[in-house]
């Protein structure tokens, strides 16, 4: 085909991240011109009001989707956590990137780490599954709500005597070659993962049997089969993005791990989440995506009971 357009948000981590993925798909089609669409969605809009109380993180790819199914676009770069597990009629997630880095990082005003920081620190983070997990594990924190880009985030620590650190993403962080910036890598055992997180989701349109063939060529096997196995954990315990859930798939070898989380707070304000963590792993079969889906619906089971 003559042209690819590619639709995205315009923030720099967008950007960076349809970059990337224009980069690969003019390796695989060389003589394809390949163009980006900057497209504003509601959650670009919106920076004042916390995300768990507007709808979740599918409030930055709506727009995109719509683009789609009219035919402005043929493809659409997100944040794979970014992706509610319903997929609207008529599209689909054609290609999962390679993940990096999954984990959380704490960014501190004085290079200390998580144990290290004074009791009472004021923490921002624009998630409120970091939040219940922060916590969870150090009750003294105050941990509040902080909305906006990366870039806006990182000004508002360097600018505002309130806060003490910020919790981010390490993969956004990769992408704008920010990483000097990281003070300390938080653990799935301080905190765990959105699903998906790291990796980036390419969705098309269904019908659309030209560029499907071409994004699969994105594709990472490995990363897509641990991603599965954390959206069927997900879509189990009928959350998407707002309910406070981690989870975190990883191979290895021949065998598919998989650990989960679900945060609550346990009634009256000021009260401490209640945390509900399982594991569970399986060798893959042949039917490996099956083996995947399975697997995050079993462990959401376990949580559930």
């Amino acid at each position: 085909m003559k042209e690819i357009i590619i639709g995205t948000r315009g923030s720099k981590l967008a950007l960076a991240q349809s970059d990337e993925v224009a980069c690969q798909l003019k390796k695989l089609c060389p003589n394809t011109s390949i163009r980006i669409k900057i497209i504003k969605t509601k959650g670009d809009k919106i920076t004042n009001v916390p995300l768990s109380k507007i709808g979740g993180k599918g409030l930055f790819i709506k727009e995109l989707e719509e683009a789609l199914l009219d035919r402005e676009i043929h493809l659409a770069v997100h944040s794979m956590k970014d992706v509610p597990t319903e997929i609207p009629l008529g599209l689909m997630i054609g290609a999962v990137t390679r993940r990096l880095d999954p984990r959380d990082v704490l960014i501190s005003k004085d290079g200390r780490g998580l144990d290290e920081i004074p009791r009472d620190a004021v923490i921002g983070t624009s998630s409120l599954r970091r939040a219940l997990q922060l916590t969870h594990y150090r009750s003294d924190l105050k941990v509040i709500d902080l909305r906006g880009n990366l870039g806006t985030r990182l000004k508002k620590l360097a600018g505002q005597d309130e806060f003490q650190a910020i919790v981010v993403a390490a993969a956004g962080l990769m992408r704008l070659h920010l990483e000097k910036k990281i003070t300390q890598f938080l653990s799935k055992d301080i905190i765990l993962p959105a699903a998906g997180q790291g990796a980036l989701g390419i969705e098309i349109r269904k019908d659309d049997e030209e560029i499907k063939k071409i994004v699969v060529g994105l594709d990472d096997d490995k990363s897509c089969l641990a991603i599965t196995a954390e959206r069927a954990f997900l879509e189990e315990l009928g959350g998407g993005c707002q309910v406070p859930v981690g989870v975190f798939g990883w191979l290895e070898g021949d065998i598919l791990k998989l650990e989960g989380v679900v945060a609550e707070l346990n009634g009256s304000k000021g009260c401490y989440p209640k945390v509900s963590r399982a594991q569970i792993k399986r060798i893959l079969s042949q039917r490996e995506k099956e083996t995947a889906i399975k697997l995050g619906k079993e462990l959401a089971m376990r949580i559930i009971a």
